[in-house]
């Protein structure tokens, strides 16, 4: 064990109403950050102490805003925030970990293998280079990855036509919404807002950036991107020509 984790505090009252029957899980979760997490560099030590309030909670109670049963696609997943503590307070939910790194793919997969979440895989790879290669989403969700424009113009294209994109984000969200506003029009949104998660379970409650896209999700660009990607996914049809006598 890490000197980190053992600064790693009990898990708060709310953790068990948030997380229910995996609650167990959730805590071994929370273990796993604080030793392998640290010591692989996936999370930094000065974080154990407030693992519970800053990370697992306020990533779980991004299921207020999730619409029951979708499929969902975590990008640069990272240690697992969102997409992690989301699976777990959410059984219903298809989830896509995207991650490029291969350190943190790994310890992904170790964490998906050990709480045995079912409804979990991890790929490895850059969002960019997803398009066409991946099914198409419901949902895209995303915590400190980038500026919004840019992650945007990651995530969107993701989506499933009239999806949406669930950003965490901090005091900034109006801001950067505001900022990104022409960007995202580009991408194909019909539709953005701020929403609050949480209220009543985490204070303060998680600042989530609501991005709706119509029937082009990602765009020009990325409509020609899915279908080059399509015709190059296409089976070689036999010609049928006859040897002629």
């Amino acid at each position: 064990m890490t000197e980190a984790a053992a600064e790693l505090p009990p898990a708060p009252e709310q953790a068990r109403e948030i997380f229910g029957d995996r609650f167990a899980d959730a805590v071994r979760y929370a273990e796993l950050l604080a030793d392998a997490g640290v010591r692989r560099g996936l999370i930094g030590p000065r974080e154990v102490p407030r693992l519970w309030e800053r990370h697992l909670l306020n990533c779980a109670v991004l299921s207020d805003v999730v619409p029951d049963g979708v499929s969902v696609c975590d990008v640069g997943s990272g240690a697992g925030l969102p997409g992690i503590p989301l699976a777990l307070a959410r059984g219903d939910l298809r989830i896509t970990l995207l991650e490029p790194l291969l350190r943190r793919t790994t310890f992904l997969e170790e964490v998906v293998s050990l709480l045995g979440l079912d409804n979990v895989e991890v790929v490895r790879g850059r969002a960019e280079e997803m398009i066409g290669h991946l099914p198409q989403v419901d949902v895209v969700t995303a915590r400190a990855v980038a500026p919004l424009d840019r992650l945007a113009g990651w995530g969107l294209p993701l989506l499933r036509p009239h999806g949406e994109m669930l950003a965490l984000k901090g005091d900034t969200a109006e801001e950067e919404l505001k900022a990104a506003r022409a960007a995202l029009d580009r991408l194909g949104a019909v539709e953005t807002g701020v929403v609050l998660a949480g209220s009543g379970l985490v204070d303060p409650p998680s600042t989530v950036v609501r991005v709706l896209v119509g029937e082009s999700p990602g765009g020009v660009r990325a409509a020609t991107r899915r279908a080059k990607a399509a015709r190059a996914n296409r089976p070689v049809r036999s010609s049928g020509s006859r040897h002629r006598r």
